[in-house]
């Protein structure tokens, strides 16, 4: 099957992006500046990122908050129309489908936004119209990322944080909403296929960096973001995760609940860590962490820091190697030293 291509392929490619296959998509991993460079300028300025290939599943009309509020797990009482919340789509094991935004538009009228490769997944359990080919969202991030996105729309940059609001460009309506995936304040906004070009001509106008998915991979993992395939997945509960806070235990049945009570009842048996390494060397997925000559868990993202200008890991462990454990990672039969941290590794203003 040929790779889908965002709204924005062609101004990806006149700007000289290096384009990869990424969750069925061919998307941007980084533009001639190189991923250090945009990874900087999110950090100190900011950058956009063309998240399109993120899906969009319009679930609208009678039932569909009591629909979401069965499928996943978070409990949207603690919110209304307005704002977006961070969930999950649990198997009936525990274990995480997918980890989701939600936007909730009006009373009964939601945008849930799955992980590239989960669109359909998430459609066949919660129903919905697909409308991701209908428009391209784009991430505006950093802390100049909202005074710079007033210029083309005030009303995009005013929206406060995990809050949404529909808004008009030269006409056209659009949505944005207070979120984004690098630990940086700023904004993501949902644009008609059509206007979509345009647009994102205007942001980089406004002195924007684009920046591709190399960033966004260092920043969420500088950050403490889990990315789905690595620390959320099949066999990987929300608890092992440390994102218990995304489970509405208050809010009645969900998908996956039983197992998930479960596992709190009996106590969780790995714990998703961070790993700060001494040096430079970056870990990579599949390393296994050793302590004492054992093996005790294995890398699932590990990547160079380039604020912190050493080697960072996510890696789950057994629950008693807290913060401040002293443990290795097998480099090809070569020990790296690293110590357990706490995350993120890198804390903005935002944060």
């Amino acid at each position: 099957m040929a790779a889908r291509r965002s709204p924005l392929d062609a101004e990806h490619r006149a700007l000289g992006a290096k384009l990869v296959p990424f969750g069925g998509w061919e998307m941007p991993l980084a533009y001639p500046t190189g991923t250090l460079a945009e990874h900087r300028a999110c950090r100190s300025s900011s950058a956009a990122f063309d998240v399109s290939h993120l899906g969009t599943v319009r679930v609208t009309g009678e039932g569909s908050f009591e629909r979401l509020q069965r499928g996943l797990t978070n409990d949207l009482r603690k919110i209304g129309p307005g704002r977006a919340q961070y969930t999950h789509l649990l198997d009936d094991d525990g274990s995480v489908l997918d980890d989701i935004i939600v936007w909730w538009l009006g009373d009964d009228e939601f945008d849930v936004m799955p992980n590239a490769s989960n669109t359909d997944r998430v459609q066949a359990v919660l129903g919905g119209r697909d409308v991701t080919a209908s428009r391209a969202v784009m991430a505006v991030q950093g802390p100049d990322a909202r005074e710079r996105l007033a210029s083309v729309s005030p009303e995009a940059a005013d929206v406060p944080r995990f809050r949404v609001a529909r808004f008009e460009w030269k006409g056209i309506g659009c949505v944005a909403a207070g979120t984004g995936y690098t630990g940086e304040d700023g904004v993501e906004c949902a644009v008609p296929a059509e206007a979509a070009p345009d647009f994102w001509r205007a942001v980089l106008d406004a002195g924007v960096t684009p920046a591709g998915l190399g960033a966004r991979d260092t920043l969420r993992l500088e950050a403490g973001l889990p990315l789905h395939g690595h620390e959320l997945g099949p066999g990987i509960t929300p608890l092992q995760a440390g994102l218990g806070w995304v489970v509405g235990w208050d809010k009645g049945e969900f998908r996956g609940r039983d197992a998930l009570e479960a596992e709190r009842s009996a106590g969780v048996r790995r714990l998703l860590r961070g790993l700060e390494v001494d040096g430079r060397q970056p870990p990579r997925a599949g390393q296994q962490v050793v302590r004492d000559g054992a093996v005790i868990g294995e890398v699932t993202s590990g990547n160079f820091s380039p604020m912190l200008e050493r080697g960072i890991a996510f890696a789950f462990l057994p629950p008693e190697v807290g913060e401040g454990s002293e443990v290795a990672i097998d480099v090809r039969g070569k020990l790296l030293a690293a110590h357990v941290v706490k995350t993120p590794f890198v804390r903005s203003g935002n944060r």
